[in-house]
């Protein structure tokens, strides 16, 4: 049963088709098996990046596909339904990508943007610290003036594709204020002194590298500071905006997605002599399920046109992630039910679905940020 679009063009139609066609014709015959490896799908990213998925929302000129967000992540959605993994890899690579599109200079964009929203290279975002996660003005790790560049020390926690990417975005701390005192830098992962932990063991998205990353004296040139110094927290601040649209698409993917095998399932399983989804106990539950999918894509996609539009959306970003990873928490929940003993098994893959809703309630801010934002922009009002 999937998903009922309404998108702006029959390019656009084309476009969200051609990932779903690619996400159960080529992803959906390896997620099991790289999930229970915990196994990362480089050759996926590769494939989506061949076919232009990885630079959706950037323009052509930029090297992206020129797709505005309302599309791109209804894509996203599409990928996600099937391999949560790879669809939380392509927020985060998009968002990787978002400092030097918006912030860097023409000559920074003409060297590096095309190969990085191109789909040859993959990127990782590194804001986070073991003490520095919902509060980013607390990081520890320094670039410190050194010649002409800067020489980076301290610790990066929670990287998702660590040790996996070709790039990363870096936000590290060039002054002693707390939020005009951090700068943003495009890092190559080969540089010297960047080095990844052993992976997080995770309760899901096993098949999503995460990892801490330690900068052990990184020499950068200073043509790799990306915007102003002092600007990094402002510029993690606008790309997380963006970011959250990603993962509450993937949210509602993940949804769509649960919903879909557990309604296949009550279709075909029959008790007291009809399918169980013909029982007002299970219909009602399925219902619910279904109006939790839609309305979690319906906030993310008012958030979507907005964006496009040019209009403030930070309010409406949170509002979706909020929305769209809670509806995810509750329908993968409900599938593991509607299948019974059968879901907690991993016959099915609901119970790897449920695992991994768990992680979209925590990160791109947890929902108790996501709420301290939301309130914030309330509080702003009139």
């Amino acid at each position: 049963m999937p998903a009922e679009r309404n998108l702006p063009s029959a390019e656009a139609e084309e476009i969200v088709g051609l990932a779903r066609r690619v996400a159960r014709e080529e992803l959906a015959p390896r997620v099991a098996a790289a999930e229970e490896e915990a196994a990362f799908p480089r050759e996926v990213f590769r494939t989506l990046g061949e076919l232009g998925f990885l630079g959706m929302p950037y323009p052509e000129e930029l090297g992206g596909s020129g797709q505005p967000y309302e599309v791109y992540l209804q894509a996203l959605e599409e990928i996600s339904a099937v391999w949560a993994s790879v669809g939380v890899g392509v927020s985060v690579h998009v968002m990787s990508c978002y400092p030097l599109a918006g912030f860097g200079t023409e000559d920074q964009k003409a060297r590096w943007l095309p190969e990085m929203t191109g789909g040859s290279l993959l990127g990782g975002y590194c804001l986070s610290e073991a003490d520095a996660g919902s509060d980013p003005g607390a990081m520890r790790t320094r670039a410190v003036r050194d010649g002409e560049g800067y020489r980076v020390s301290g610790s990066k926690a929670w990287v998702t594709h660590g040790g996996e990417a070709d790039f990363y975005a870096l936000f590290a701390r060039t002054a002693e204020e707390r939020s005009r005192g951090i700068s943003c830098f495009l890092v190559p992962a080969e540089t010297r002194g960047l080095s990844a932990q052993a992976p997080e063991r995770k309760m899901g998205l096993t098949g999503s590298t995460t990892a801490t990353l330690d900068w052990d004296g990184v020499e950068l040139e200073s043509d790799r500071l990306i915007g102003a110094e002092g600007e990094g927290l402002a510029i993690a601040l606008r790309a997380l905006d963006s970011g959250r649209l990603g993962i509450a698409a993937v949210a509602t993917g993940l949804a769509q997605g649960s919903l879909d095998l557990a309604v296949d399932y009550a279709r075909e399983r029959e008790t007291f002599g009809r399918p169980i989804i013909e029982h007002q106990g299970l219909g009602f539950l399925l219902a619910d399920m279904a109006a939790a999918v839609e309305s979690a894509r319906a906030v993310t996609l008012e958030a979507a046109r907005r964006r496009d539009r040019g209009l403030p959306f930070s309010r409406q970003a949170s509002i979706a992630k909020l929305v769209a990873t809670d509806a995810a928490m509750k329908v993968t929940t409900d599938a593991v039910q509607v299948l019974g003993g059968a879901g907690y098994t991993k016959e099915f893959p609901v119970e790897r679905q449920m695992r991994e809703a768990k992680v979209t309630q925590i990160f791109e801010g947890t929902n108790q940020i996501q709420r301290l934002v939301i309130a914030r922009h309330l509080a702003r009002q009139g």
